[in-house]
Formats: structure tokens, sequence, C-alpha cells
């Protein structure tokens, strides 16, 4: 426990074990993780932050076609790229835990799914989610792209506004079987 006691306080491992489904040894074996992507001059500084580049050098994050949209949902930081500080991994990654619940889950694959944060999820919204999951960030073919709009609209959308509100896409994500073992990381 030396590395903790010179990084957290009792107190704060106790506090951050209270608000997260970690354990104090998952804890700091997560800011191990954390300080690993800093430079070694800023390897116990709390304040540091990393860059969704940094992020990929973890084997955890390193494939995740939404890592850009993880961090612009859990960045904290004001700048203009969403850099994570350790309280925003430590968020991120509680998120992302096999023991968080449906609810927590959704909620934030909600808000990483709406990529223009109008509160909805849209066929610009889809067509950026596809992108990312293809590797095809300047889309696929056009008639396919909507297609598949508007095959995912006829099944989700069920007031047929042309948009998933949070109560629709959490009902289309409790009928994915593979959407709590897609929506974790294991650490």
């Amino acid at each position: 426990m030396g590395l903790s006691s010179s990084i957290f306080s009792r107190e704060e491992l106790a506090e951050y074990a209270d608000i997260t489904h970690f354990t104090e040894g998952e804890i700091i074996d997560l800011w191990k993780k954390f300080s690993s992507l800093l430079p070694s001059s800023q390897a116990t500084n709390r304040q540091a932050t990393v860059s969704p580049e940094d992020l990929t050098k973890l084997p955890e994050l390193k494939q995740n076609p939404f890592l850009d949209r993880l961090c612009c949902i859990f960045s904290t930081t004001p700048s203009e790229e969403a850099s994570l500080s350790f309280e925003d991994f430590l968020d991120m990654m509680n998120v992302l835990s096999e023991k968080a619940s449906f609810a927590l889950k959704s909620t934030y694959a909600f808000d990483i799914f709406d990529c223009n944060a109008n509160g909805f999820i849209d066929a610009d919204d889809i067509r950026h989610v596809v992108g990312c999951v293809t590797g095809h960030k300047d889309g696929l073919d056009e008639d396919l792209t909507k297609s598949l709009i508007d095959s995912i609209m006829r099944e989700a959308d069920l007031d047929q506004d042309n948009q998933l509100g949070r109560s629709e896409f959490e009902h289309v994500l409790s009928k994915s079987p593979d959407f709590m073992n897609s929506f974790k990381i294991r650490i």
C-alpha cells in the first residue's frame, strides 16, 4: 500500500470506493494504469490529464471505436481536446465496469451515441455511429447508410418522430442480449 499512501489518503480511497463499483485495491490499479500514460515528470500529479490518443496505449481501449466520444462525455476539463483527469478516468471506468447497472450503462450509451448532443439519436447520429463502428468515418455508400438508418428507425422509433429519445433507446438496448457484455471493460 506504499503507492496508495503517497498518492491517496485513506479517506480518499474509501470515498472513491463508496462512489464507484471498485475496491480500494482496484482504484490503486486504475491509478497505476492512468499514471502509466503520463510523462514520468507527471507520474504522481493527480491534476494531470490524458488525451484520447494517450488512452489508446491501454490494451482495453486501443480498439474502441468510441474512444473519442467516451472522452467527450467523461471529460470535465474545459478545453478543445477532451482530456481526462484521473477522476474522469475513474468515472468512465466505473460506467464500463462489469458491476455497473443497465440503467447507468444505458444512460451513458445514449450520451455517447447522441453525437450532436441534441438530446435525441437521429439520422446524423446513426450515420456517425455507423462510421465509427465500420471504420469509415466519411461514411458508407449513401444508399446503404440510408437503408440502415431507415431500418433502425422502423424498428426502434416507437413514436415515429424520426429520432430516438432516451426511453426508446433504452427499450432497444433492453432487447439486445449483447449490450451488457459489450459495454464493459475488465480491469
